[in-house]
C-alpha cells in the first residue's frame, strides 16, 4: 500500500466530505451528497489505496453504507472494512455485514459488549478491545488490533466524534479533506466532534501539501506537522 507504519502502527488518514462550513450532514442526518461525483470518484480510488477503511457506529446507523473501493477499474483486493461500535448498535442487517462476500469487515468493540450481537460469518471478525477516554473503544487498541491484521495503512471516514478521538491523540496523519461549495449551518452535524481545547497552543496543527479543483468541489490534502 501507499502508507507504511508510523511508530509501529497503521499510517491514519482522515477524509472528509464536507460543506464550506465544515459540516457533513444536516439536522435530520441527510448527507448524500454533499459533495459531486468527481470527489466521490476520488474517494473511492483512495480507499483501494488503504488496507482498511474505519468508519464509527453513528456513520453506519444514518447512511448504512457498503464501504467497499469502486473505482475503475476495481481493485483486485478490497480493503478491510472496519466497524468501531463500543455498544453494540449495529444491526447484524446492515449493508456492511450482507456485503461479506465482496470483502471481509472487522467489528471493533468492548470486550463487554454481548457474544451473541454479530452471528459468525466467513469474512467477520469481531475484536473485543479495552475502553478508551469516555467509554469508546481506544483508538490505540484498534489501531494495534489492525497492525495484527496486517494493516499499515487506514483511512477513517467518520462520523465526527471517532475522527475527535483519534485527533486528540495525535493519530491522524493526513488529511484529504473534500469541500463544497455550500453552506449548512450551525444546527448540521460537524465533521469533527468536539476536542475540549484551553489553549490555541494547543491544537493539532497541519500542512497543506496539495490542493485540486473537482468540479465545483475542492480537494486539500494535509500532513500533520511534527509527525
Amino acid at each position: 500500500m501507499n502508507a507504511g507504519l508510523t511508530s509501529m502502527r497503521p499510517t491514519v488518514t482522515l477524509k472528509l466530505a464536507t460543506s464550506l462550513d465544515g459540516r457533513i450532514a444536516l439536522a435530520s442526518g441527510q448527507s448524500k451528497w454533499i459533495t459531486g461525483e468527481a470527489a466521490r470518484a476520488e474517494v473511492h480510488r483512495l480507499r483501494a489505496a488503504h488496507d482498511a477503511v474505519l468508519v464509527g457506529s453513528q456513520t453506519v446507523l444514518l447512511d448504512d453504507p457498503e464501504l467497499t473501493a469502486r473505482p475503475d477499474p476495481r481493485p483486485a483486493r478490497q480493503p478491510l472494512r472496519i466497524l468501531a461500535d463500543s455498544r453494540g448498535r449495529v444491526a447484524p442487517t446492515a449493508r456492511l455485514f450482507a456485503t461479506l462476500s465482496l470483502g471481509p469487515v472487522a467489528v471493533a468493540t468492548l470486550a463487554t459488549t454481548r457474544p451473541d450481537l454479530w452471528p459468525a460469518q466467513t469474512g467477520l471478525e469481531v475484536w473485543r478491545l479495552p475502553a478508551g477516554e469516555g467509554g469508546s473503544v481506544c483508538p490505540r487498541e484498534l489501531l494495534a488490533a489492525a497492525a495484527r491484521a496486517g494493516v499499515s495503512a487506514l483511512m477513517l471516514e467518520g462520523g465526527g466524534q471517532i475522527a475527535a478521538a483519534f485527533i486528540r491523540l495525535g493519530l491522524v496523519d493526513r488529511i484529504e479533506w473534500f469541500r463544497a461549495p455550500v453552506i449548512l449551518g450551525a444546527d448540521a452535524a460537524p465533521a469533527i466532534g468536539a476536542l475540549s481545547l484551553d489553549a490555541l497552543g494547543a491544537a493539532p496543527r497541519y500542512e497543506r501539501v496539495s490542493t485540486r479543483e473537482l468540479g465545483a468541489d475542492l480537494w486539500e490534502r494535509y500532513e500533520r506537522i511534527g509527525a
